[in-house]
């Protein structure tokens, strides 16, 4: 009977427990990106498809990337199959080509893009550890001078080196 009781209790703290997690920030702020990861990479595949995409196959001789396929097995209506969608219609294995050479653009735009963030991050990053290395604290009244103050603007102590507290 011990046991069922314990057993409820570490339930109860559990269920306690995963809620405050899902509350948090942090939860929040990962979903939040990943709606929006999602609604980036639509945009993307859009971007790819209907923009990129179709120049790149009119300067390649009218070529369709969405149904450039290679017919591995015939389905139960022979072809020829124009599309990849009658292909597959018909029953027949297709290797898409060209939805393939889709994605791979997608990717490589969107891992660019990823890059972009990521380069921005650090430099921000790096400006705020040089904009730590250039302040440090009075050591009288605490407040945040810059590193080659001699006198502290807030409470007018004569500052030196050895005073100096980071």
């Amino acid at each position: 009977m011990k046991k069922e009781g314990v057993a409820a209790k570490e339930n109860g703290s559990l269920i306690k427990d995963f809620k405050i997690f899902t509350i948090r920030g942090n939860m929040i702020d990962l979903a939040v990106g990943i709606i929006i990861g999602v609604a980036f990479g639509v945009i993307i595949q859009s971007l790819v498809k209907d923009i990129i995409m179709p120049p790149i196959g009119l300067l390649l001789g009218n070529v369709d990337f969405s149904n450039l396929f290679i017919i591995l097995k015939e389905g139960s209506v022979p072809g020829p199959y124009f599309t990849i969608d009658q292909a597959q219609k018909a029953g027949a294995v297709t290797m898409n080509i060209g939805l393939f050479i889709n994605t791979i653009i997608s990717f490589l735009i969107i891992a660019f893009c990823v890059f972009l963030i990521v380069r921005y991050i650090k430099k921000m990053e790096k400006k705020e550890e040089a904009k730590a290395e250039s302040i440090r604290k009075c050591p009288f009244c605490f407040s945040t001078i810059d590193v080659h103050a001699t006198k502290c603007a807030y409470c007018t102590s004569e500052l030196h080196i050895d005073h100096a507290v980071n």
